[in-house]
């Protein structure tokens, strides 16, 4: 009994992981969030709702990536959460400074004016509010308000007053630019309550991040993009088909014990004349693998060759160099000793591959040219879903190569926690997590760790969308009402059908973002040169 093949095709290794796999701060507001006072960007605890769902994104390439419509910028008054613009008794000053990363400084100065005014109206507030026996609410004389309230508590109103008031007043010089939730006031409180006291006036300052400007590398460069698309053979759909059929063959039979499947204890060092130096090759290890001589994609080239006559109980131990093209970088060139135990062999016993088999092949089949048709209209549809995406991955990777672009600390955090909180979901779907579990995987510290290591894929992705954005007004592109309406009704219907709470609003934003970078994508195709290479 021994492994034998009659094909002298090498078999190729899955190259992505193992070389064998088995089968077997500090806020203080007056109803106001943005009264934030804290020198750094505030870190929120992740939140992962179930209306942030995966489905929608401008990365055509990957629709599983929430993308924040935060990136569009929101108006002044949004930005200072819909606070209404008081008239002031003097006008505040405002100096802007660009910073970095999209950030912008406003250092806001204050006339004494403006703080008599909003002390009168603190005041007169707590007139209304306050019960001293022997006075008429409203009717309480300053001084005896004063002892009864308390000065500090009086002047804490009175700058909590002047930021309310003053606020969006300087947020009109960002007016369009200012993206949500950003705003920050880095001044300190208690630094702002010395300055009043002493000197009847206030000054702080805010910073916000503004929309980031996008900058071609080369103006129009977009406009004729050439585009090499790698396509992986085993895809092609005549050769999927005909593997396809062999596997559903191969399904219709029994195993034997003695023929051409092996189940393989494997294991592997490194070579070094130095034997203190070899090392195991942990990613060559594997217990229980099963090898089929017909499979070609979970051995390493020329690894069949090497165990060819290879019989149930036997060990062979032979020496392997790993290819300079291998995907691994640390396994390029490595010279290595492979070690091979045979457990067990078998052969399949299949049924003989006619027209009697075709439905078990294919149901609703009667013959095996009907079997073949039924594959083969299967494959392309997969190859040219395959290649659609491939085409797009190519396009969109190009597109973040051609743009220059500043990305704000807010929207690149944000982003990342939407990418995290939807792979948690994902996870969660797969494995029931328990409260321990989803607590250490929810914690600020594994978020973090997500965002820095994922920092780059984050940025690019942020600058895909950005270029998308930018392409879809440059170009005047539209898509209809009727497409919107109809992809937002079917997103609700969705999230109705899983019970799922949702944002109608955000839901429409989503889609639009979706819609446009469909566009997009399908103007840069008709307008860009691309060649197909199979890999």
């Amino acid at each position: 009994m021994e492994v034998c093949v009659n094909s002298t095709k090498l078999l190729n290794l899955n190259q992505n992981t193992r070389l064998f796999v088995p089968r077997n701060s500090i806020s203080h507001s007056l109803k106001n969030p943005i009264l934030q006072f804290n020198s750094n960007v505030q870190k929120r605890p992740l939140n992962y709702p179930l209306n942030q769902r995966s489905c929608f994104s401008r990365q055509i390439r990957s629709l599983q990536r929430p993308i924040s419509s935060r990136i569009k910028a929101a108006p002044a008054s949004s930005a200072t959460s819909g606070s209404e613009t008081d008239k002031l008794p003097a006008d505040i000053m405002v100096t802007e400074t660009q910073e970095p990363n999209s950030r912008v400084r406003l250092s806001v100065e204050v006339p004494a004016a403006v703080g008599e005014d909003c002390y009168k109206r603190v005041l007169k507030e707590f007139m209304k509010q306050a019960k001293i026996p022997g006075f008429r609410p409203g009717k309480i004389p300053e001084s005896i308000l004063l002892n009864y309230v308390g000065e500090e508590s009086v002047q804490k109103a009175t700058v909590e007053s002047i930021l309310k008031r003053t606020l969006p007043h300087a947020m009109s010089t960002v007016t369009g630019r200012a993206l949500r939730d950003s705003v920050r006031i880095i001044t300190k409180f208690s630094d702002m309550e010395k300055s009043y006291s002493s000197l009847s006036s206030l000054s702080y300052d805010v910073i916000v991040d503004v929309a980031p400007e996008v900058k071609w590398i080369s103006e129009n460069g977009y406009k004729s993009m050439k585009i090499v698309v790698e396509i992986d053979h085993d895809i092609e759909a005549e050769k999927a088909c005909e593997q396809e059929i062999k596997r559903r063959h191969k399904s219709l039979g029994t195993l034997k014990i003695v023929g051409d499947l092996a189940v393989l204890d494997i294991s592997a060092t490194t070579i070094d004349q130095d034997e203190s130096k070899v090392q195991k090759v942990p990613a060559a290890e594997s217990k229980g693998f099963q090898l089929d001589t017909e499979d070609d994609d979970k051995v390493l080239p020329g690894f069949l060759d090497s165990i060819i006559g290879i019989r149930q109980g036997e060990t062979k131990s032979f020496p392997y160099v790993f290819p300079e093209t291998w995907q691994q970088e640390n396994l390029r060139g490595v010279e290595a000793q492979f070690t091979v135990e045979c457990k067990e062999l078998f052969y399949r016993d299949l049924p003989e591959l006619n027209d009697s088999i075709a439905d078990k092949l294919f149901p609703g089949c009667t013959d095996l040219n009907q079997v073949k048709e039924s594959l083969l209209q299967k494959c392309q549809e997969m190859e040219q879903a395959a290649k659609d995406q491939a085409t797009d991955t190519a396009i969109l990777d190009q597109l973040c190569k051609m743009v220059e672009i500043d990305i704000p600390q807010s929207l690149f955090e944000e982003q990342g926690r939407q990418l995290y909180g939807a792979r948690l979901l994902e996870i969660q779907a797969n494995v029931k997590l328990n409260e321990q579990q989803l607590a250490t995987l929810s914690s600020p510290k594994a978020v973090n760790e997500f965002l820095e290591n994922q920092r780059e894929n984050i940025i690019n992705l942020i600058k895909q969308n950005l270029a998308v954005g930018d392409i879809f007004k440059r170009e005047n592109l539209q898509f209809s009402t009727e497409e919107l309406v109809k992809e937002v009704q079917n997103s609700v219907a969705e999230f109705k059908r899983h019970k799922q709470e949702y944002d109608e609003e955000r839901v429409r934003e989503q889609v639009q973002d979706v819609l446009e970078g469909a566009k997009v994508l399908e103007w840069l195709k008709e307008h860009a040169d691309i060649q197909y290479v199979t890999r």
